[in-house]
């Protein structure tokens, strides 16, 4: 019997159901052609279209982009969280060697918590408001661990040490609205710890914070995923967040990767002009007062009908009638490192440190 580490150090046997083989390869996920579309009155929207990645035991990936450009669709329909209705979902989806692409939600659900789980990007919504903080903790606990009462509160009065939440006993007690933002989402981010996933999507985890409870919400993923050698998917619209907190990055436009890399080669070589154009997006503390920020110009595309040629060609300042007649595939010039440009800019074009990415 497969038994699964509680946070309190003890095991518990794992939830009857669907087993994962045990075979410890290196790769823990692998998605392959992977394509999610919702029927609209406006068409079949493509929020997900063609991606493919993988990532091994114990490392970060970070998927950047801007919003709408499926990064968050993508996240889902690998944890298997999309509508029941007026979607199509195509591809594989393998995790642990298996393929649980084809698994029903009765099957999943014996997954999530305890192999994948998620940190949702607004905890005010995600967390239940009529429902106590100790209540939504430890559920997972007890449907997952099979922990009786006790042993899943004090289980989870030390996940809730382990992601600095003072005063533990009387949080317990109090409903989401009661809290912080900074606060929710550190409950969050145990409600997701809780059953030892290994591997944890963090889907922007600092919207809506301040500057400092960001970096504090960062470090505390960071030394979580430390801890317990997890692998872990950082979903962001930022660049500069995925800079010195992950191993590899992909960057997503209108439903596609565009751009992939490990993290110190895409920055120290970009070569997709839409990477390019997020990175010169980022502010920075030595711009001149008063000068404006840099922005992309123009909007993404209509993914019900998407241009035939690049999805960026009609935003892009290097695009030419290729771009805009043919759609780029995505190559890979150098090990790892894969773009999708007829034009791509050359190594060393731009540096990211010289706009303030370290």
């Amino acid at each position: 019997m497969t038994t699964y580490p509680s946070p309190s150090g003890a095991t518990a046997e794992a939830p009857v159901g669907f087993r994962l083989s045990r075979r410890m390869p290196e790769r823990l996920l692998e998605v392959s052609d992977l394509r999610t579309a919702f029927r609209t009155p406006g068409g079949l929207v493509r929020a997900v279209d063609g991606v493919s990645l993988t990532l091994d035991r114990g490392r970060t990936l970070g998927i950047v982009g801007e919003s709408g450009s499926g990064k968050s669709v993508l996240a889902r329909s690998i944890m298997g969280l999309l509508p029941k209705r007026n979607v199509e979902r195509s591809g594989r989806i393998v995790y642990d060697g298996d393929d649980i692409a084809g698994l029903d939600r009765k099957r999943r659900r014996d997954l999530w918590g305890t192999e994948l789980a998620m940190v949702f990007q607004d905890p005010m919504t995600a967390l239940n408001p009529v429902q106590r903080i100790g209540a939504q903790i430890t559920e997972g606990l007890r449907f997952h661990l099979d922990m009786d009462r006790q042993s899943s509160r004090e289980n989870a009065l030390a996940l809730l040490r382990s992601v600095g939440i003072p005063e533990p006993e009387r949080r317990m007690r109090q409903y989401p609205h009661e809290l912080s933002g900074g606060m929710r989402q550190r409950i969050m981010i145990a409600v997701a710890l809780a059953c030892g996933p290994r591997l944890l999507f963090a889907d922007e985890p600092t919207t809506a914070l301040d500057v400092t409870v960001q970096a504090q919400i960062l470090n505390l993923l960071a030394s979580q995923q430390r801890e317990r050698a997890m692998a872990m998917v950082l979903v962001t619209h930022d660049l500069g967040v995925v800079a010195g907190r992950t191993d590899d990055i992909a960057v997503m436009y209108a439903g596609q990767i565009v751009e992939q890399a490990p993290t110190s080669r895409l920055f120290g070589s970009v070569r997709m002009p839409y990477t390019e154009a997020l990175l010169r997006s980022i502010p920075t503390l030595d711009q001149p007062r008063g000068r404006p920020l840099q922005a992309i110009p123009g909007r993404p595309p209509n993914l019900a009908s998407p241009p035939k040629g690049c999805r960026f060609a009609a935003r892009c300042p290097y695009a030419q009638d290729r771009c805009r007649k043919e759609a780029p595939p995505l190559v890979e010039d150098q090990p790892g490192h894969a773009y999708r440009c007829w034009y791509p800019l050359q190594p060393g074009a731009v540096s990211a440190t010289a706009i303030g990415v370290n």
